[in-house]
């Protein structure tokens, strides 16, 4: 299975409390957010994925992000989340996950990591610190990968930046701090999801001299 998002942008929602879940989520999904990920170590995660999922998972891929062990992948699907993305590669999870017929974004950084994942069925990876490598190291990762993986660039991921690593070759972004982070408020949000939304747009209707900027 691979993620069929026709905006390939995945929000993360790193420490959001139940309470604030509640205020900000509908905001990203206004805005044309189609994923959103809570990691677990957010406080009261439980609640705010079973909420969202209750709410938007007919048309929105809510997910559990930081999941290290298989059965926090049950956990997820019994929550009603379709989404199971990791900070490592770990078979097992990748297993588990496609086992429960649950999408899968494994995280990893190095060729090695990439095809561990791959061999173990994934389709779609997690390139994770992205903004510590940058574009021109996704795009000679992807030289090697097989045309059927897909790659989400987490990390340091900006509406500014966010055209660079589609053109090295990213399938989308997920991004994190930049978009929400505790405490922020309902306009912050607004005003960011809306940059993340028209950046994509703007690159993926780009004319091709729009499109070679990103590029070099």
């Amino acid at each position: 299975m691979t993620l069929n998002l026709s905006i390939p942008l995945i929000a993360i929602l790193r420490g959001i409390t139940p309470e604030e879940a509640a205020v900000h989520i509908p905001l990203l999904v206004a805005a044309g957010f189609q994923a959103i990920e809570i990691p677990l170590n957010s406080p009261g995660w439980e609640i705010s994925l079973a909420r969202a999922a209750n709410q938007y998972g007919d048309r929105v891929l809510i997910g559990g992000g930081t999941v290290l062990y298989p059965g926090q992948v049950e956990h997820l699907m019994e929550l009603g989340c379709r989404l199971v993305v990791t900070p490592n590669i770990c078979p097992e999870v990748i297993h588990r996950a496609q086992d429960c017929r649950m999408q899968v974004l494994p995280g990893c950084l190095t060729p090695t990591e990439a095809f561990t994942a791959i061999d173990a069925g994934a389709q779609d990876i997690k390139l994770f610190p992205a903004g510590l490598f940058g574009p021109a190291y996704i795009r000679a990762l992807k030289a090697v990968l097989p045309r059927s993986s897909s790659l989400y660039a987490v990390g340091g991921i900006t509406p500014e930046n966010l055209g660079g690593y589609l053109a090295a070759g990213c399938r989308g972004v997920a991004p994190g701090n930049s978009l929400w982070q505790p405490g922020q408020t309902p306009e912050q949000t607004r005003t960011m999801a809306q940059a993340f939304i028209t950046a994509y747009q703007t690159f993926a209707t780009g004319t091709p001299l729009t499109r070679s900027r990103y590029e070099n």
